[in-house]
Formats: structure tokens, C-alpha cells, sequence
């Protein structure tokens, strides 16, 4: 695995998944996210609890396709695996990955603000939600309710911000001295921190599931929370 150097140069444009990050888009997963393959394993856990023969699982920005094989490698029935992205850098790492493992894995370039999504039983977004612009985000969500099969499960993780503004500041310096420990310099925490300005605008815990409520889900719990990360699933 390539490790992440992206930020270790003065940046020139604001952050995009570009083929230099998705040259080194799983090491910055993992050590930028706390607790990433951890929260990967645990949402694959949920997925697998409820298998069953021809179960469509969507992944909404599948990246290098990184969960869609790890669920692969894991799953004991058929069930169909797709996953979208807007990055052709990103898919075609995936689709070599897929080629290498001899994964069945449906991936498409596509917008997922104006996909027509249809008859899914499990859409999962992982850090993704977070990249769209807020009214867009609510748009999107009430979409994919639609679109989710009776008892349909939307799973997500997201970074979140606290409305207490002392906590929030302490819990951003907190995820600041996560990153130092997973190696990565002042420097380049700085240049990220500038490069994901206005295109990462992560909403509260609470503006999360009301989202999710308004969108018309019958349920929405938290199921892992690491300071500012959370992981959510809502059923319909």
C-alpha cells in the first residue's frame, strides 16, 4: 500500500479525488480516519447479519472499492455488490483490484446527486455524505429513502461538529494529535486542513438524524463514535 505524501508539498488547489490521492487513498483512510478498518469490520458485520441470496449492497463513493471487496471476500451468499463513484482515478484503481481478486463487482462513474437509484435493500456511504453541499445532502438522503426496498438500511459514517464550540475546538486539536501519532507532519495536517475548506462541511449529530427523520426513516441510531467521527444506520 502507497503511503499518503499528498500534503507533504505546498497544495495549489482546494482537495479532490484526483490519481494523486487515489494513489494513496487507502493509507490516508487508514490513517486519517480514527478507526477506519475497525468501523469498515463492523458495518461488513451488520451486512453480513442480514445476507441473503441476491441482496443488492450500494456503496456511494466505493473509492478503490476497498469495502466492497473486503464484504466480498466475506459474504457466504450471492449477493450483488455495486459501487459509484465521480472519480475515474478511483474506479480504475478499483477495477484493478477487482480484476485481481476475481471479484464480481458492478462499478460505475456516476453523479449520485442525479443517479436514478432503485429497488436497494442496503446503500452504505462511508465519509461521503460530508462532501456534498448541505441542501444538496438532505436532497440525496430523502432519494435514497425512496429508493430502499421495505425494511432498507442506509449505514453511514460522517465527521461531525459540536454545538458546543469549546468541546468541538478540543475534540478538532484531539483528531489533530491522532494524526501527529499516525505520522503525519504539522505541515501536512496544515495543507489538508486548508485544501478541505468549504468542500468538507460536516453537519451535528443531531442535524445527522433529523436528516434521516425528515427523509422519512423509521429509525436512526449511532452505532460508533470516535470524538468527531460517528457511524449511523437508519432503517426504513
Amino acid at each position: 500500500m502507497k503511503e499518503d505524501k499528498v500534503f507533504t508539498e505546498k497544495i495549489s488547489k482546494k482537495f479532490e479525488f484526483d490519481e494523486a490521492v487515489a494513489s494513496v487513498f487507502d493509507d490516508m483512510l487508514s490513517r486519517s480516519v480514527p478507526f477506519y478498518d475497525e468501523v469498515r469490520k463492523l458495518i461488513i458485520a451488520l451486512i453480513l447479519s442480514e445476507q441473503e441470496e441476491g441482496k443488492k449492497v450500494l456503496d456511494l463513493g466505493s473509492s478503490t472499492a476497498k469495502f466492497l471487496l473486503d464484504l466480498h471476500s466475506k459474504m457466504e451468499v450471492q449477493m450483488q455488490l455495486k459501487g459509484l463513484d465521480n472519480s475515474q482515478a478511483m474506479l480504475d484503481r478499483a477495477e484493478q483490484k477487482c480484476h485481481a481478486f476475481g471479484a464480481e463487482i458492478d462499478l460505475e462513474l456516476a453523479d449520485m446527486l442525479t443517479y436514478d437509484y432503485s429497488d436497494e435493500d442496503i446503500i452504505v456511504a462511508n465519509y461521503t455524505l460530508q462532501f456534498i453541499r448541505p441542501m444538496q445532502r438532505v436532497e440525496l438522503v430523502k432519494k435514497l429513502y425512496n429508493a430502499l426496498n421495505d425494511e432498507g438500511m442506509f449505514i453511514f459514517s460522517e465527521k461531525v461538529v459540536f454545538a458546543d464550540k469549546k468541546l468541538d475546538k478540543d475534540l478538532i486539536d484531539i483528531y489533530y494529535a491522532y494524526k501527529k501519532e499516525q505520522g503525519y507532519s504539522e505541515y501536512e495536517i496544515a495543507q489538508k486542513r486548508e485544501a478541505l475548506e468549504n468542500v468538507l462541511i460536516p453537519f451535528t449529530i443531531e442535524e445527522n438524524i433529523q436528516m434521516c427523520k425528515d427523509a422519512g426513516f423509521n429509525s436512526v441510531d449511532t452505532i460508533f463514535q470516535w470524538s468527531n467521527f460517528v457511524t449511523f444506520v437508519s432503517k426504513k
